[in-house]
């Protein structure tokens, strides 16, 4: 914006979605002791504004609302603006969505919420329409009502903010500890998955439908656990119908955030780095579990699309993608018929068309078509009279076609800011694709993350959450570092560089120190240093993202298994027990949690190797082309003794004589010399 009529505080922000706001004529704040001292200081409500950069519906409530110079100047008379990247600040987020839940019933971005000058809610919605619309209030008619409440019924708002904080309470101290859970809480949730399962379309439930990506693996693990091939086909059938629908981008790769139908056809088109983390995981589990190369392609093409596009320079991941482009949304990830036809000449792009179900009338808005599959290639092939080998030449040709005209158009606007937690979870995700598929550039890519990580995002012995241009700030979450832990330890399986061991092992005792609850377990999702909010919550449900306490049980105990630390196993237990009743009660919403108790009743397998770096590769190649998904791997190859004195597992093994050992509970079997006499065992284990 060349000169821009209005420009706010947010202008110095470094969230691309505050930044988006900068030049409205609203007055912004962001969130701060400048914000929360104006509104005690003028006696005014708080109108607090949350969204996301890629967030479809904040920015039509942006055009809207917030750019109406009228509307800006009603809430600028009345209240003390605030605007809050939920991505940078999701523990107000987590906090004022339960307080809009719990008035409405329901909850959602863009979230509108009032609060007093001491940050109590008593009102709130999501979007709202700049007139009244379609049963909403217009905007401008809630603006006044809440100021007019505010400053004629100071008794009707303190009523309404006592309830809403004893509900905000109850929240955050729901979980109290229960028994031990057993496998009959696994057996539960399995059979509720088994009931809302979609036979026709895959996933559970009806539309909108969201990549169960959590469920599926605690699926997958029953199948590996138990032999159950209903739970396989569950998995498999919602995997293949999630990746040959339009939510999955055909063309370059990665998964949109969500279908709006519940055929996987029509996605909300803003891609989120943390969906395509959590697939990966899950495709390449079913990789495992079933050697079909289908699953193994869908990682690659997802890893490709992250490397191409979400990648910076100096190794990071960026957060997210935008839906709209050019104002509209899906606009970059979707096709005319006319627009194939003329980069593909009229023979190829009917067959093409064909393949991908692109029709003249279009399946999207305006008469454009979103690419998807509903047929496998050789059978769509014989139906279509034509040979597979013409009909995948026409399909691959095609697709690098319109994938190199699509880059010519304006893309989506990414946001570039980098999160902890959700670069944990692709390096997670590049070091397990390494560990399966063995290419290289994964390993690099999950490396160099990891070191961005550890040198830009730690100031004085502290991890920190965000970081944009040169500036990492806010303290990190609880999250943040249950979900480095994990990825660095899966690293450290693929690289075996004790470096990233013994950094996971730091950082999952600064976790311990500043997250756990000493009286009843678990992790609280901020520090005790936290001042601006006014709940302290533990962050239960695995729901978009995994909690906290779920990546959080699932470190202790892999570091436990590792190390053979009694105490670090207690830790996680004390977890789980804690989230008992939860588990037991409402399954669905720990996915995540359950994997976790899957690993602790197995009684992880724990594989240890040694020799030579050539020698611990190879076995750890056909260790990964198993699907055993509660293991733990150690390697002593180069600087054998200070591996050793990191990993007991591994003492006095290398003068044995043996190349590989497969233990449980610290109780080894025979050393093994081969690469089949490890997989032999490794079947034997179950």
């Amino acid at each position: 914006m060349s000169d821009p009529k209005h420009t706010n505080r947010l202008a110095d922000e470094s969230s691309p979605y505050l930044r988006q706001h900068a030049h409205n004529p609203v007055d912004w704040y962001p969130w701060g002791e400048e914000a929360l001292a104006a509104a005690r200081d003028a006696d005014q409500p708080i109108l607090l504004s949350v969204g996301y950069s890629a967030c479809h519906w904040c920015h039509v409530m942006e055009r809207e609302s917030f750019e109406n110079e009228q509307i800006a100047q009603r809430m600028n008379e009345h209240f003390i603006n605030i605007k809050v990247d939920r991505e940078e600040r999701p523990d107000v987020d987590e906090i004022y969505m339960t307080a809009v839940q719990a008035m409405t019933g329901q909850g959602g971005w863009p979230m509108t919420v009032f609060l007093t000058p001491d940050l109590q809610p008593f009102y709130g919605g999501t979007y709202f329409p700049p007139e009244d619309r379609h049963g909403r209030p217009g905007f401008p008619r809630v603006l006044q009502a809440i100021a007019d409440y505010y400053r004629e019924n100071r008794a009707g708002v303190a009523e309404k903010t006592a309830e809403l904080m004893r509900a905000l309470q109850q929240h955050a101290e729901f979980l109290t500890p229960g028994g031990v859970p057993g496998e009959e809480i696994l057996d539960g949730a399995c059979e509720q998955l088994k009931s809302t399962y979609d036979p026709q379309y895959g996933g559970f439930g009806g539309a909108p439908k969201f990549p169960p990506s959590m469920s599926l693996s605690l699926l997958l693990r029953r199948y590996a656990r138990r032999g159950d091939q209903r739970a396989l086909e569950i998995a498999e059938h919602t995997l293949k119908c999630m990746a040959r629908g339009g939510m999955y981008d055909q063309l370059g790769g990665g998964f949109h955030r969500y279908s709006v139908d519940e055929r996987w056809l029509v996605p909300h088109f803003e891609k989120m780095l943390y969906d395509n983390a959590l697939l990966v995981w899950t495709y390449l589990e079913a990789y495992q579990a079933t050697q079909d190369e289908f699953y193994r392609e869908v990682v690659e093409h997802t890893l490709g699309y992250v490397l191409r596009e979400m990648t910076q320079p100096e190794g990071g991941f960026y957060a997210a993608q935008d839906a709209d482009s050019e104002g509209e949304e899906g606009l970059f990830f979707t096709w005319l018929l006319e627009e194939i036809e003329e980069l593909l000449g009229e023979e190829d792009a009917a067959l093409f068309a064909r393949y991908y179900g692109v029709v003249p009338e279009g399946n999207f808005e305006h008469g454009r078509n979103i690419l998807h599959v509903e047929n496998e290639l050789e059978g769509f092939a014989r139906f279509l009279k034509v040979e597979p080998e013409r009909l995948a030449q026409v399909v691959e040709r095609g697709s690098e076609v319109l994938l190199a005209a699509r880059q010519q158009r304006i893309a989506p606007g990414r946001d570039d800011k980098i999160l902890t937690a959700w670069n944990g979870l692709m390096i997670s995700a590049m070091a397990r694709a390494y560990q399966v598929i063995g290419e290289d550039r994964y390993l690099r890519a999950a490396v160099e993350a990891a070191d961005f990580i550890l040198e830009h995002m730690v100031c004085d012995g502290r991890l920190l959450h965000t970081y944009k241009d040169g500036q990492a700030r806010i303290p990190a979450y609880q999250d943040d570092y249950a979900c480095l832990v994990n990825g660095l330890l899966d690293l450290y399986e693929a690289s075996f560089e004790l470096r990233f061991f013994a950094t996971a092992e730091h950082w999952a005792a600064e976790m311990v120190a500043r997250f756990w609850d000493g009286e009843h377990g678990g992790f609280f999702y901020v520090g005790a240093e936290a001042t601006d909010l006014i709940v302290r919550t533990k962050n239960p449900f695995d729901n978009a993202i995994p909690s906290g306490n779920s990546m959080g049980a699932l470190a202790l105990l892999r570091l436990a298994a590792m190390k053979g630390d009694q105490a670090l196993w207690q830790q996680g237990e004390q977890t789980l027990v804690l989230f008992e009743q939860l588990l037991r009660r409402a399954p669905s919403a720990g996915a995540q949690m359950l994997c976790a108790l899957d690993f602790y009743l197995a009684r992880p397998t724990e594989v240890a190797l040694v020799g030579d770096q050539a020698e611990c590769s190879a076995f750890a190649a056909a260790l990964h082309r198993c699907f055993v998904p509660n293991k733990v791997v150690l390697a002593a190859g180069v600087g054998v003794g200070e591996a050793e004195a990191a990993l007991p597992l591994l003492e006095g093994k290398l003068a044995v004589g043996g190349r590989a050992y497969v233990c449980r509970d610290a109780t080894c079997s025979q050393p093994l010399s081969t690469v089949a006499d490890l997989v032999k065992q490794l079947k034997a284990e179950g």
